[in-house]
């Protein structure tokens, strides 16, 4: 048995946090432009009916409804189509569940504990179910601005309705382009996969590298999970299957064996409208396949059994981010009270909008939320006199502030920032014109609320069990390692075993990687296992080479008994 007790690394309890790049412009999404032609399409079509009938303070509802177009652009169709239905079903609960408890409810206090309930389990179900983004954030920031807005109980169905209708038309926005290239997701997820291989090929020795091999290798699982997703196999994604198993190669074959330059050249192809390539199998991956098609069977259930374990209960990793989320939104919220604000929910939006995996990612978006709000406040305030001349100028500028911020957001948050702060202030107006100055006082103060008392209890909220969650990693990367070393024994081990144990091996050393860096920037924990993490990492690579060796002299002692035959 191996023994586990390894010493760990003592690491300072607080850790520096860092100020350099945090505000760095970097390269955008290969995808940007399609959350951002969604959600501006969505509105519009949502808004325009609204302005012909001169409903135009009913723009909160809609606009509410057309957000679900910003969700679940990197999965495919045949996955999105499942979340775009929970998106909806979950805007339209929280709306409701918004629009009731305004309606009923008449204490600012009370409002704001609801605001941070209501955030603490949106964070953590949208964490357990991993949608991306903009995640738990838009949940939030409707839910928290319709619980400020004053309402009617009579009204509710009607104004919930809108919401679920507006969000219906969102999801089919999501959907359209499945109409013209079904399976885009995958092509892009596979050239994600071929272009992250070629990059580690070309990187250099040393620090950069490992962080190369790590990037790539979550490509490459990306780009797995993404084929795996769909039930049925076609031409395309049987082809874009054989593309993923040259960058797998790639990554874990001996050196010099692949092509960066073929790799990046295939890429290109793949992300383009026209045929793919016509690849040769890798050495040793013919019965892949078949692996394959065994590991799709069984994948849908796994994802409900994972789902069930990863929601937050007692010992779960989550819990405690859902824990600081919640504690930090109403903390927040009762400081911009105190400061004078009437309707803080501005700042449990931004103390919910700054949590992230661990105490220094948390800082970084701080920074970012800080900087891009009122660089946005700033925004506004120039753009504002144009708004108020016209309802139909307003809708526009909501439009185009959308579009922007998916466009930037990419690139870094804050610049995002700059974008959300004025169409966040200007969706207000349809319903009620505030005196600008009041508008950008309260915007700011509760910034300011948001950020700073949400990162003091990120500080006092301890995760511990991030530590945790990397010594579950370690264990399974082991157990991997050890499945695929016995495997490789085993005289009577088909290729289609060894590529299933190959494949789970490489999954357990991603998610070892991102527990291990989550663990790295959490404070006040337990000492890490920094020795055992790298003798782990080392064993499991080395057995992936194996696996690669032994494939390809499968592949080659069938071919020569081929010949002779």
């Amino acid at each position: 048995m191996r023994n586990t007790t390894d010493s760990a690394t003592r690491q300072p309890p607080v850790r520096r946090l860092p100020l350099s790049g945090v505000l760095r412009v970097n390269r955008p999404s290969d995808i940007w432009f399609k959350p951002a032609t969604s959600v501006a399409v969505a509105a519009t079509l949502v808004l325009a009916p609204l302005l012909i009938t001169g409903r135009s303070e009913l723009a909160m509802y809609v606009m509410s409804g057309a957000f679900c177009a910003l969700y679940g652009h990197h999965l495919p169709y045949a996955a999105r189509v499942r979340a775009s239905v929970w998106v909806v079903v979950g805007m339209t609960a929280g709306m409701a569940v918004a629009l009731i408890c305004a309606s009923l409810v008449h204490s600012v206090i009370a409002l704001i504990a609801i605001a941070s309930v209501i955030a603490g389990l949106q964070k953590a179900v949208c964490d357990a179910t991993r949608i991306g983004p903009p995640g738990h954030v838009i949940l939030v920031f409707v839910v928290s601005g319709t619980l400020f807005a004053p309402q009617e109980l009579s009204e509710v169905p009607f104004h919930t309705a809108l919401t679920f209708g507006a969000g219906v038309v969102g999801a089919l926005v999501t959907l359209a382009p499945a109409l013209v290239r079904r399976e885009g997701p995958e092509r892009r997820a596979t050239a994600r996969a071929l272009e992250a291989s070629a990059g580690y090929l070309l990187s250099p020795d040393g620090p950069g590298r490992h962080r190369a091999r790590h990037t790539a290798a979550a490509a490459v699982q990306g780009a797995w999970q993404s084929l795996l997703a769909t039930g049925k196999r076609t031409p395309v994604r049987r082809a874009l299957e054989h593309l993923v198993l040259q960058a797998e190669t790639a990554l874990i074959g001996p050196p010099g064996a692949s092509d960066p330059g073929r790799l990046r050249a295939w890429a290109r192809q793949v992300r383009g409208r026209g045929p793919l390539p016509g690849v040769p199998m890798p050495a040793g991956t013919g019965e892949e396949l078949l692996g394959i098609d065994a590991e799709r069977e069984g994948r849908r259930e796994q994802g409900r059994k994972r789902l069930v374990r990863a929601l937050p209960r007692p010992g779960s990793p989550l819990l405690p981010i859902a824990v600081r989320c919640a504690v930090g939104c109403a903390a927040a919220g009762y400081v911009g009270l105190a400061l004078g604000v009437g309707h803080p929910y501005w700042a449990v939006v931004s103390a919910s909008a700054i949590y992230q995996a661990n105490v220094t990612l948390t800082w970084h978006r701080v920074l970012q939320r800080l900087v891009g709000n009122v660089c946005g406040v700033a925004v506004f305030a120039a753009v504002v006199p144009l708004a108020r001349t016209s309802v139909v100028v307003l809708a526009v500028l909501c439009v185009f502030f959308s579009f922007c911020n998916e466009m930037l957001i990419s690139r870094n948050y804050w610049l995002g920032s700059v974008s959300v702060t004025p169409m966040a202030l200007l969706v207000t107006e349809f319903a009620n014109v505030r005196p600008t100055a009041e508008l950008i006082t309260d915007r700011v103060l509760d910034t300011l609320a948001g950020v700073v008392v949400g990162m003091v209890v990120a500080v006092l909220i301890t995760n511990r069990r991030t530590g945790g969650r990397m010594e579950q990693a370690l264990t399974a990367a082991e157990r991997a390692t050890d499945t695929a070393e016995r495997v490789l024994a085993a005289s009577t081990s088909s290729a289609a075993e060894l590529a299933t144990a190959r494949r789970r091996l490489t999954a357990s050393l991603v998610v070892l990687r991102d527990a291990a860096d989550t663990a790295a920037g959490e404070w006040w924990q337990r000492a890490l296992p920094e020795e055992r993490l790298m003798r782990t990492e080392q064993r499991a690579h080395r057995t992936l080479a194996a696996a690669v060796r032994r494939q390809g002299l499968a592949e080659d002692r069938h071919l020569f008994e081929e010949h002779e035959a």
